[in-house]
């Protein structure tokens, strides 16, 4: 199966289900292509609907659908791609659909092709979310809080092509080493021998804000798939008398907590504890041989809009009902995390979104309810002002114990 007939496939399938995208890539000599075409695909689908809208009464669905899309891709966003290749190879692929669907998308694209720098400039004058390939109402939530100029300088960080990043141990002459693109990981020096793991810069803030050392009992309470895990391991070191030296990564899905333990193990971590648990219920339970932690991690799920062009797909899941949902849930873990805290203890909440209901409106709403909570640090990285992954991080601190008493 050629590569642009693998990447059809998967469109067609994230159409379909809106399945994660990133689960579906396979592995091969032709990944890095076929990542590149369903990303940009992904990230660029209401502008090149638009597009197809122009010259087609109704985009079709399915397959014929998809072939459409990955092919326009190519000749409006993928310039490295010569034009004979991006119309001949994709109808070539269309044909293991039928020769209809291949005839449809060889006139649509040679049409495409002819009625290009027309069709560029009629959307040129178009608003800014057919432009960017963005939510209508995400974009005016960030025009609110960003204005104009940011926004549209935000919409453009997320189309372009995340670089990725290799993580190395504290002490390290360069923490953070950009990947050569189109290189893979499995194939750089140290990869076997667990000398980096893959992170963006950003993750850092957290990590860092956690403080943590040797001798205490830590919870990386949704640990997959298990870099800042890792990233905390590393700085704890090996365990060595101290019976509290200790560190527990939860999750809720046994296939998320495989991945945390493949990092672990490839990292030489083998000495960190992981286990299931829902943070979403009573924890105390899966917790309960640990007693209460010096320091938790809570890294909760989010709206994911600090990292779009990572993830180009969570647009297109973001709306204000949704993302309501996720504060609501996200609150119930900050409460139920602040059960297994120690007196003295400190819980850094982060998220990778950039909106205030899932970052400071929850530390406002949670200090409210818990007097004896203490904000000691907090640090936010925005895209199109640090050049980073967007994140947000809270270093919060118990002062008193549960009963209200002083420590």
């Amino acid at each position: 199966m050629n590569s642009r007939r693998e990447a059809i496939f998967i469109l067609t399938r994230w159409l379909a289900t809106h399945d994660f995208p990133d689960r579906l890539l396979p592995d091969g000599p032709d990944r890095a292509f076929i990542t590149d075409l369903v990303y940009t695909t992904v990230r660029r689908r209401r502008t090149l609907e638009w597009v197809l809208q122009q010259l087609m009464r109704r985009l079709p669905q399915g397959e014929t659908g998809a072939a459409l899309l990955a092919g326009a891709c190519q000749i409006l966003f993928m310039p490295d791609v010569a034009e004979y290749a991006a119309v001949n190879e994709t109808v070539e692929a269309a044909k293991l659909a039928s020769k209809q669907t291949a005839g449809l998308v060889n006139a649509v694209l040679r049409n495409l092709l002819r009625q290009r720098e027309t069709l560029l400039a009629r959307l040129a004058k178009e608003s800014v979310g057919i432009r960017t390939s963005h939510p209508d109402a995400l974009i005016t939530r960030w025009r609110e809080r960003f204005g104009a100029e940011e926004t549209l300088a935000l919409c453009e960080w997320n189309n372009t092509p995340a670089e990725t990043f290799l993580a190395y141990p504290p002490g390290a002459d360069e923490p953070f080493v950009p990947m050569p693109r189109g290189a893979r990981v499995t194939e750089m020096p140290g990869f076997e021998e667990g000398a980096f793991i893959v992170q963006d810069p950003a993750t850092a803030v957290s990590v860092d804000l956690l403080a943590v050392r040797p001798g205490l009992s830590v919870l990386d309470a949704c640990a997959a798939p298990g870099g800042k895990t890792v990233q905390i391991a590393w700085r704890m070191g090996v365990p060595g008398p101290d019976p509290r030296h200790r560190l527990v990564a939860l999750d809720l899905h046994e296939d998320r907590l495989r991945l945390v333990r493949e990092n672990l193990a490839r990292t030489r971590q083998e000495w960190v504890t992981v286990c299931s648990g829902d943070l979403t219920q009573n924890p105390s339970s899966a917790l309960s041989e640990f007693g209460l932690f010096d320091r938790i991690l809570l890294d909760v799920p989010c709206s994911n809009t600090g990292v779009l062009r990572r993830r180009p797909d969570a647009r297109w899941r973001w709306t204000t009902p949704r993302m309501k949902s996720l504060a609501a849930t996200q609150a119930v873990m900050l409460e139920n995390a602040l059960t297994l805290l120690a007196p003295g203890g400190r819980l850094v909440y982060s998220t990778c979104s950039l909106e205030p209901e899932e970052n400071r409106r929850q530390i406002t709403v949670l200090r409210k309810r818990h007097p004896e909570i203490a904000c000691i640090g907090v640090e936010e990285r925005i895209p199109t002002r640090h050049a980073t992954d967007g994140v947000f991080a809270c270093a919060l601190e118990r002062r008193h114990d549960v009963r209200g008493t002083q420590t």
